[in-house]
């Protein structure tokens, strides 16, 4: 099961960096060179493809923003009270 997934977004990298990328994406032509919609399994993977990422194009040259978690994260983030009032099945949305 996804618990969080996020866009990445990628500029100011060449075509063979691009072409080096872990994830399937569309290339863009403008302000940003390539756009993914990547599912992680938790946080800690997310930070591991930072990482990654960082490595290959550069930092400052990414930006990951998450957009889903699902219920059950949230539901357990609840139970260790670090987040009050969530309903299951809810989806949230960072805009």
């Amino acid at each position: 099961m996804v618990e969080l997934e996020a866009i990445l977004l990628v500029w100011g990298v060449r075509d063979e960096v691009l072409k080096k990328l872990p994830v399937e994406g569309y290339w863009l032509y403008g302000e940003y060179d390539f756009i993914a919609k990547v599912e992680f399994a938790d946080e800690n993977e997310l930070k591991e493809f930072s990482l990654r990422l960082t490595r290959l194009v550069g930092r400052g040259k990414f930006k990951l923003f998450p957009v889903k978690l699902s219920s059950s994260t949230l539901k357990n983030s609840a139970e260790n009270y670090q987040i009050d009032g969530i309903i299951e099945n809810n989806v949230f949305y960072v805009l």
